[in-house]
């Protein structure tokens, strides 16, 4: 590829990245239109023609599978559910959404893959740390130093490379390529595999199986390895083994509470068109975990109570977190599960010892085991 053909394209991903952003400081009602023209855009493409599921699993998504029934497409919902926290259950319950089952039990994901921590692309590099021997050396030495070598044209990449405070934790078997650091092998697996084994994978065939094509609840604002992609590829994307919708692809948090609040409302008026069954209708789409959606003084929304979801064994992010962080969160809300997964969710292969994310946290410098002193107002707005 010469240097002219390459330098166009990076013109042309400026742009759209550059027209997106654009978008994103958008008015909230015509973001919401946008959104409804891309998801029927979407909807009637001849290369979908209808054939369309939506992923439902936290608000976001929920949110979705609303908007997307007031706009009179018929989206098939579908989650593997059995993650969810109880309150995401029950608004599944009552919005008609079909279960799919996991690949892998959570404890099955844990042995088997690693335990999800600091982030996914770091997550990945760890693994291969952890691994004596590793075939792939020369990424092993770029992780290391950052030195690209021979492939790379012998450029550095701090972007590959680990940082240095991760590599004295976990890069113990490679210790000889940074001399200058004291690395130490950590007394548990990292990988980063658990999504893909528990919900990606068991959703993509299940999609393929029933030849449909999903709408997904992402947004570029919440940052990781789905911005980039979402800012370069837009809303709708339709690739040679990728075609999805995310119709909120350029919405803020706060345009999402705004509308989750209106769908919200919407579901009030039409409950029995997704499940008939009384005994089903929840009170409020927004699940009890999130708390309410409440106003600060400036006028933007946020949830009194969880602002994420997710798995309840999923560690992605929480060195980051303030205390009362996530599992201090499970600890209010189930003290019973948060024992286990703290203490005894993973045996340890040398010594047969129960063990559980109070390692992991301890290890990586995360305070977990006292109450904070917050844990009375856990969920009031900072």
């Amino acid at each position: 590829m010469s240097t002219e053909v390459t330098s166009d394209q990076e013109r042309t991903s400026a742009e759209k990245i550059s027209a997106f952003v654009q978008k994103q400081h958008l008015p909230y009602s015509a973001k919401v239109k946008h959104a409804a023209k891309r998801a029927r855009e979407f909807y009637n493409d001849s290369r979908v023609d209808g054939n369309v599921c939506v992923s439902v699993g936290g608000l976001d998504s929920i949110t979705l599978m609303v908007f997307l029934h007031s706009l009179h497409i018929d989206a098939v919902p579908v989650s593997v559910s059995a993650l969810e926290d109880n309150s995401i259950k029950r608004v599944h319950r009552a919005l008609g959404v079909q279960g799919i089952k996991p690949y892998k039990s959570k404890v099955a994901v844990l042995r088997d893959c690693g335990f999800p921590v600091i982030s996914k692309a770091k997550a990945r590099k760890i693994n291969l740390l952890q691994k004596p021997n590793c075939e792939k050396q020369t990424f092993i030495h770029a992780i290391m130093t950052g030195d690209m070598g021979e492939q790379g044209h012998f450029q550095h990449s701090d972007k590959i490379k680990l940082p240095d405070k991760w590599l004295k934790l976990f890069a113990g078997l490679y210790a000889e390529h940074r001399p200058d650091l004291d690395c130490q092998t950590a007394p548990f697996p990292v990988g980063a595999d658990c999504c893909w084994w528990m919900k990606e994978k068991p959703v993509q065939d299940w999609q393929k199986e029933h030849g449909l094509f999903p709408y997904l609840g992402l947004m570029a604002s919440e940052g990781g390895q789905r911005e980039l992609g979402l800012k370069k590829n837009g809303c709708n994307y339709f690739g040679k083994t990728t075609t999805r919708s995310c119709p909120f692809a350029i919405f803020m948090r706060d345009d999402l509470l705004r509308l989750a609040l209106e769908m919200d409302a919407y579901y009030q008026e039409h409950w029995q068109e997704f499940n008939p069954d009384p005994a089903a209708r929840v009170d409020s789409i927004i699940p009890e975990i999130y708390g309410e959606i409440a106003q600060r003084e400036d006028g933007t929304l946020y949830t009194t109570k969880a602002q994420r979801t997710g798995c309840q064994m999923c560690g992605f992010g929480i060195h980051m977190e303030k205390r009362p962080h996530r599992f201090d969160r499970l600890r209010e809300r189930n003290e019973k599960e948060w024992e286990f997964w703290m203490y005894r969710c993973a045996t340890d292969p040398e010594t047969g010892e129960k063990y559980g994310w109070g390692r992991v946290l301890d290890y990586i410098g995360v305070g977990w085991e006292d109450v904070p002193n917050a844990q009375v107002s856990l969920f009031e707005e900072k």
